[in-house]
């Protein structure tokens, strides 16, 4: 199969965060499929182009075995509700642009991963003018989740964004959501038939944990980064509106007569403000670290005690999977679940971490102190967790899966 791929996130080889789909494509390419992406030239939490891109609006490159071509996207993007707005419409045109001129040959299938939600007007057109069915992905419900955390708030921007959605919809062959509470979503709330919607979830990386763990010296590592005698809970993503990592302050504080560590890895929009907070409370065990690439972030989560998964505490969120989550089994690491909901059922069916009430730190307090005094639970929900997601998200069986279904619709 030759196949189409539109993601604003693609990241780069070395780019810290969510690689959903570098691991897909890496899969479908090792099976022997053709792939192409169109990808944005700014990293989600970024704030400038990386100096390749500077003054271009158009790049091609190899990522392993997978065409790559990257398109503008607006240096505004992390300014603000409005650059990042335009953010999103600048790779909409970008993206549209690029598919249809740049980008050459025949292909079978244009897939469009959201959000943004807009680029599935991109997708749409491009598979209109190359005659090819399209398959839109829902990664996270917009723009209900931008309303509820009160990022979005204009009613005619809203509108217009349900109108999209509306329209991406009907026009899509195959929708794929990545949770249970998303399919439940369209197709009772939003009116999808159930022959429309599949589910591949997010998934675990056992590959790259394996490797790592074969010749990782968690000790040294350890006393390399100033982890020694620390019981260490990391947080690894974003630093944004959306996360609320306040409330990791606010117990940090709570837990100061402990040798807990907060090690948040990550950046966004919030971050700055959250340096000076834990400043201002003069909270000493929170530590905030820079972005590091995904290898790296595997050797912080293998000398972690546990990893934490957080969200603001909004309805919307119920429905998510947290990414970082699946990183956490695959490195054996019990969760500190700070989302309800499909997350919290998730890690409580694996019995791999505890649920902990989100903003709420006197709970945090609680349950973290519950961990100390019995450490032994700590390698129980560890393999626990890596069972599974073993069993249940590997990444290489649920890419195979994806392929089966696009191979139906595409008739290939």
């Amino acid at each position: 199969m030759k196949i189409l791929l539109l993601h604003q996130y693609f990241l780069e080889e070395d780019d810290p965060g969510g690689s959903r789909w570098n691991e897909i494509t890496k899969t479908w390419t090792d099976l022997g499929h053709e792939v192409a992406v169109i990808g944005g030239m700014m990293h989600y939490n970024g704030n400038a182009k990386r100096e390749e891109y500077k003054g271009k609006y158009f790049v091609k490159k190899k990522q392993g075995k997978v065409d790559v071509y990257r398109a503008h996207v607006s240096e505004s993007y992390n300014s603000g509700f409005l650059g990042r707005l335009w953010g999103y419409f600048s790779f909409m045109f970008s993206s549209l642009w690029t598919g249809l001129f740049k980008v050459k040959g025949k292909y079978d299938v244009v897939i469009v991963t959201s959000p943004p939600l807009f680029v599935g007007i991109s997708g749409y057109l491009i598979a209109l003018f190359k005659r090819l069915p399209m398959v839109f992905e829902i990664r996270d419900l917009w723009p209900e989740s931008a309303i509820d955390t009160g990022v979005l708030t204009n009613k005619w921007i809203i509108k217009l964004a349900y109108a999209v959605e509306r329209f991406i919809y009907k026009k899509a062959r195959l929708i794929n959501v990545l949770t249970p509470a998303f399919f439940n979503t369209l197709r009772d709330k939003k009116g999808i038939a159930t022959d429309k919607l599949i589910m591949i979830p997010n998934a675990a990386d056992f590959s790259l944990s394996e490797d790592i763990v074969q010749t990782f010296d968690r000790s040294s590592f350890r006393k390399e980064n100033g982890l020694e005698d620390k019981f260490v809970i990391t947080y690894v993503g974003a630093h944004g509106v959306a996360n609320h990592l306040d409330q990791l302050l606010e117990a940090g504080k709570l837990l100061e007569d402990t040798n807990i560590l907060f090690l948040l890895i990550g950046q966004g929009m919030e971050k700055e403000r959250l340096i000076k907070k834990a400043d201002d409370m003069q909270v000493t065990n929170v530590r905030f670290h820079d972005p590091v690439p995904k290898r790296d972030v595997f050797k912080f989560i293998l000398a972690s005690e546990m990893g934490a998964s957080v969200l603001k505490k909004v309805d919307t969120f119920k429905t998510v999977y947290s990414n970082k989550t699946f990183d956490y089994f695959s490195c054996q690491k019990p969760i500190l679940m700070a989302i309800d909901g499909v997350s919290r059922e998730l890690v409580e069916q694996a019995q791999a971490g505890t649920y902990v009430e989100p903003e709420n730190a006197s709970e945090y307090n609680r349950i973290i102190r519950a961990y100390l005094a019995d450490p032994a639970r700590l390698l129980r929900e560890g393999q626990n967790g890596y069972i599974y997601a073993k069993e249940n998200f590997d990444r290489k069986v649920l890419a195979e899966r994806y392929l089966v279904e696009i191979q139906r619709i595409a008739h290939v």
